[in-house]
């Protein structure tokens, strides 16, 4: 009885009603298989109480933080196109995924501004968690699913099993520089003494992982393997990071272990802590106060939490090619590469065209205007003006 109640209590009557003839039979499955394998709580399951704590303190501080101005610098969009529709459209654009979307002015903005030039289009948000971007397009529940992160191996395996094919991924924005929350782009840190200035993917690789790849000989332990020399020749590597299972360190797995999950034995893992005050520690905070004390570490992180005793590297994609530092510009243009960039996914059929409202909505978001407004209500930064060609391109 107590799987049975539990089941009932799962299935929601507002979301059954939005699917389409047959597809409730599979969420209803998809939910019984829920209900059969979640260990069952009891109202006094203090953990249970304490997540649904923590996650409305934290949607209190997203939504705060969102509706912040980050940037004051003036940004040169000249280069990229001024929206111009293709056609008249109508309908109602549903879209299911990522919070911050909703927790800033921005897809309130994008609305009121789309809807000048296509006043019968109607927007249906359902913007809670990047967790149902995919399993909305899966569902036919949404047709576009934006993402606050990039998409993971059992989200594309799960659409491939349902539709057997893969989602089209739509290049939406750029994370942020330094703001918290919005994708900040991860930085690699030595101390300040350190002589080092750059890396190579395939020396970074080569420090926090262990297995040789991008045609690199050995690992790499000691600062004398990064031919350093005297007092530097010999200590080993001390390499910092988030602890490897979290959002920041997979996305470092991915871009530059090559999705292996060997790391390096010694790095050194980090997450959040609370202070005695009872304020959070954060843990790319941590990470950079603990290699401001090691002259012999390197770290990942982010440069808001950088202080005077580090010192972030410009990375280059192979050797012998030129290595760009974090900034902003670099960011945008994509030549720093452990840049995030956030996708939208839409469902498209092979050799059949994008919805019209779809692609006249994306069209919008990739246009001068809609890119315009990342900078304005948002923590993220806009795209390149190469990127954005690229990404009307897959529109067509």
């Amino acid at each position: 009885m107590k799987i049975i109640r539990r089941f009932r209590s799962a299935v929601s009557l507002t979301v059954l009603s939005r699917l389409k003839r047959g597809q409730a039979a599979r969420a209803t499955l998809a939910l019984v298989i829920l209900a059969f394998s979640a260990p069952l709580a009891s109202a006094a399951d203090t953990k249970i109480t304490d997540s649904v704590e923590v996650q409305a303190a934290r949607a209190a501080w997203v939504k705060a933080k969102g509706y912040k101005v980050f940037y004051t610098e003036k940004f040169d969009l000249s280069d990229l196109p001024a929206y111009a529709p293709t056609e008249k459209v109508t309908g109602t654009i549903r879209l299911w995924g990522s919070n911050y979307f909703t927790d800033s002015p921005l897809a309130g903005w994008w609305e009121e501004e789309f809807k000048k030039f296509h006043p019968d289009v109607k927007f249906d948000f359902h913007l809670n968690t990047t967790q149902h971007a995919i399993p909305g397009l899966i569902f036919g529940m949404s047709d576009i699913g934006p993402m606050g992160r990039e998409i993971m191996w059992d989200e594309l395996l799960s659409f491939q099993r349902e539709h057997k094919r893969l989602p089209t991924g739509i290049s939406a924005v750029t994370g942020s520089y330094d703001v918290s929350g919005w994708n900040p782009a991860i930085g690699v840190f030595v101390h300040r003494e350190n002589p080092l200035t750059s890396l190579t993917l395939a020396q970074l690789d080569a420090i926090f992982g262990t297995e040789l790849r991008r045609g690199a000989s050995r690992n790499l332990r000691t600062w004398g393997d990064l031919g350093l020399s005297g007092e530097w020749a010999a200590p080993r590597i001390t390499p910092y990071g988030w602890k490897v299972d979290e959002d920041f360190a997979l996305f470092f797995r991915a871009s530059v272990l090559e999705n292996s999950h060997r790391w390096n034995p010694a790095v050194q893992e980090f997450v959040h802590a609370t202070r005695p005050d009872g304020t959070q520690y954060d843990h790319g905070q941590r990470i950079l106060d603990a290699l401001a004390a090691d002259r012999f570490g390197i770290a990942i992180s982010n440069v808001r939490y950088a202080r005077p005793e580090v010192k972030p590297l410009a990375l280059a994609a192979r050797a012998g090619e030129p290595a760009y530092e974090p900034t902003i510009a670099n960011l945008i243009s994509q030549k720093y590469r452990l840049v995030r960039i956030i996708p939208a996914f839409i469902d498209r059929a092979p050799v059949r065209p994008v919805e019209p409202a779809v692609r006249e909505f994306l069209r919008f978001v990739l246009s001068r205007e809609g890119q315009q407004a990342l900078i304005e209500e948002t923590g993220y930064l806009p795209l390149g003006a190469d990127a954005i060609r690229a990404q009307l391109e897959k529109l067509k």
